[in-house]
């Protein structure tokens, strides 16, 4: 007779903000995402953009109304710090791979700042194989793993600051610490191969972490290990609201006719300014707020206010119900 007694359901509610988790290391970003997801009983979860199970630090998760504007944070600029072991070339581009080859350390700080300059600015970066891309349905790791190396097309990306501290030559274990600012779809493990290439030596990555992305930053993070020891009521005073994801928007506010309106999906018209990024509100009078809520997203064009991503009513309800 089998007398294990049935796991118990979590139930599950609706929970709308954004949480800004330090990732562990050794978690993949969506591990991480459950972990939170299950901890805060949210019924809808995404995140921003992976972070390697190598990396740690800002990990932006979006829980239900956030998750219609997750996509737009994968545009923003990001800022990493990382170990570079020089004289070492492996096969992932970090310490999880192994050594492919092994050469001297030699250049003095004019080589290095030359190869600081040549990787600063608009660069071109050919993915690496170890990566979530995608080639005829299938991540490129997953060809890796089987080991079929597929052909990649360099991409345009730009390194927006370098600079390069800790600089040791010497040991048995040469290396450099690295800052790094950069847009989207920059691969750091990428740029860590092709400054050791530059330099004669090789590199691999032994340690990364993301410092920021967009407006947030790790001093607004929140570990895990934290979170599990923190009552509901905490882990959710750790949400930043929805709006948060738009902070490079502008905002225009409706009156409750044209909310209403255009909540519905309706266009309005008024003396705004052409706009590609607007962030909508709306009077929250109804429920005694002192604050106007968020209604969604908006593009103007000439004197029209164009809806984009819209919350629901249901969900505008539940997120003044959660500020009570």
């Amino acid at each position: 007779m089998n007398t294990t007694a049935p796991r118990t359901r979590v139930p599950r509610r609706p929970v709308h903000g954004v949480l800004l988790l330090d990732k562990p290391l050794g978690l993949s970003s969506n591990q991480a995402l459950q972990k939170v997801k299950w901890l805060l009983r949210a019924e809808k979860a995404g995140h921003t953009g992976t972070l390697d199970p190598l990396a740690t630090g800002v990990l932006p998760l979006c829980f239900g109304a956030a998750t219609k504007f997750s996509q737009m944070h994968l545009e923003a600029d990001k800022r990493y710090e990382a170990t570079v072991r020089l004289g070492q070339k492996t096969t992932t581009g970090d310490a999880e791979g192994e050594v492919l080859q092994t050469r001297e350390v030699r250049f003095n700080n004019a080589d290095l700042q030359a190869v600081i300059g040549q990787f600063t600015g608009p660069i071109q970066q050919v993915p690496p194989m170890h990566s979530a891309l995608k080639k005829d349905g299938k991540a490129l790791y997953e060809y890796a793993r089987a080991g079929i190396e597929v052909q990649r097309e360099p991409r345009d990306v730009c390194i927006n600051a370098l600079s390069v501290s800790d600089v040791d030559t010497s040991s048995d274990t040469p290396s450099f610490k690295m800052q790094v600012s950069c847009s989207k779809g920059t691969y750091i493990r990428t740029l860590g191969e092709d400054m050791g290439e530059a330099l004669g030596c090789g590199a691999h990555l032994t340690s990364l972490r993301r410092t920021g992305t967009g407006n947030f930053e790790t001093s607004q993070c929140v570990t895990l290990d934290a979170l599990e020891t923190m009552s509901e009521a905490q882990r959710l005073a750790c949400l930043l609201p929805v709006q948060s994801l738009l902070a490079d928007h502008s905002p225009v506010i409706l009156d409750s006719e044209n909310a209403g309106r255009f909540l519905s999906g309706v266009r309005r018209r008024g003396d705004w300014a052409d706009a590609d990024h607007i962030a909508v509100f709306g009077p929250a009078e109804q429920t005694h707020k002192n604050h106007d809520v968020l209604l969604g997203t908006a593009h103007v064009k000439a004197g029209e206010l164009i809806p984009g991503r819209l919350l629901s009513p249901i969900e505008i309800q539940q997120i003044l119900e959660s500020e009570t």
